[in-house]
């Protein structure tokens, strides 16, 4: 059931505002949110905060109480119906005696999949589905891309100059873009679960690859450089950070064995994957191998062949580009090498849902990658 009124719909972004709350904190579950209502008034609400932790659902069960029996919850997400770290949110609400469950989408994870509707309805409770279901996909598209098919969201992100530039002087480091853009870049990084550059953009900036956020710590995201030969200095600052997150280096087989060891014994993790037709990692088996360790999105910050290749073999789902309003010129280092289109505006790469924001000086261009190309 479909039909919505203007109240089901406020209720559910509540709900929504809810979800936002978990971003970056969930996976690899999904970001929920629930609201419950009784007698046309607010009377909890609930969010999942982390894997393994209570869910939507039963925060807001709780923060009601009595309160729960007769009323209407409103949930981003269908309730799941299955154990798994924590007990099958369907069978709470039945027993907490909830009258109605209005849902924003169905859980596309295998292991639920409309089952959870069909528990509440076999135990006569109303349903609705669908309220402001685009929404709540755009809240969860990384667990959706993860659960179905196993593989982390990815999105390129780049703060660059009107003519394209990464930076002005070839080899080099250096923000094209101004503050306001970077604040809105480590309010990203908390919400990603990964950050990913090559070797090359590593070596010319030694970045740390943390978040930085006034007034509080935020989340580091898991710091993933791409260095086929192993050559990265064992001096370098992603190497020797206080961070909870770990970093891991992929590479290939064949480098040198006693440098691995040095760096697996200083807590950095080096995984060793197959080189593509063009000589580069895999690319598709480094996602995989991020999938099989819960990662749901990845943020690609550089450098240029690094945007090229994943562009290359369609493995961008999102777009973030941050223009300065200046011109680099021709030293400067280009957003994208490797990647040609060969048939004009017919063959390239496009978005989709476009989005416009301002920041300071800078503008953000977003959209998603046009499925008719991806």
């Amino acid at each position: 059931m479909k039909l919505s009124g203007a109240k089901d719909q406020s209720y559910m972004r509540l709900a929504i505002k809810e979800a936002r709350k978990g971003l970056g904190r969930t996976s690899p579950n999904p970001s929920v949110g629930a609201v419950i209502v009784k007698d046309n008034e607010v009377v909890a609400r609930g969010y999942h905060k982390k894997a393994g932790t209570p869910h939507a659902e039963i925060n807001a069960l709780a923060a009601a109480g009595e309160l729960a029996k007769g009323a209407t919850m409103y949930v981003t997400l269908e309730p799941c119906n299955h154990f798994g770290r924590t007990p099958p949110c369907s069978q709470a609400l039945v027993k907490a005696g909830i009258d109605r469950v209005v849902v924003g989408m169905l859980d596309p994870n295998p292991l639920v999949a409309g089952s959870g509707i069909a528990h509440l309805k076999e135990h006569g409770i109303s349903t609705m589905t669908g309220i402001l279901e685009e929404d709540c996909h755009d809240l969860n598209r990384p667990f959706i891309k993860y659960i179905t098919r196993s593989i982390p969201w990815v999105i390129l992100k780049a703060g660059v100059s009107l003519d394209g530039k990464l930076s002005f002087v070839r080899g080099s480091g250096g923000a094209v873009t101004g503050p306001e853009s970077h604040r809105a870049v480590h309010r990203l990084r908390n919400r990603v679960d990964a950050i990913l550059i090559g070797r090359s953009t590593q070596e010319i900036d030694n970045p740390s690859l943390t978040t930085r956020l006034p007034g509080r710590k935020g989340r580091d995201p898991v710091r993933v450089v791409l260095d086929s030969n192993l050559i990265i200095s064992e001096s370098a600052k992603i190497l020797h950070l206080t961070s909870e997150a770990p970093t891991i280096l992929f590479t290939q087989k064949n480098v040198d064995a006693k440098k691995v060891a040095r760096l697996v014994a200083q807590g950095v993790q080096v995984e060793m994957v197959p080189v593509d037709s063009g000589g580069g990692l895999s690319l598709k088996s480094v996602l995989r191998n991020l999938g099989e360790r819960g990662i749901t999105s990845v943020l690609v910050e550089g450098g240029s062949r690094v945007h090229g290749s994943f562009l290359r073999y369609h493995l961008i789902d999102e777009v973030q580009l941050f223009y300065a309003p200046v011109f680099a010129g021709d030293n400067g280092v280009s957003l994208l090498s490797g990647l040609s289109v060969d048939g004009g505006r017919k063959d390239a790469i496009t978005l989709e849902r476009i989005k416009v924001r301002r920041y300071g000086d800078d503008v953000m261009i977003s959209g998603l990658i046009s499925t008719d190309r991806h």
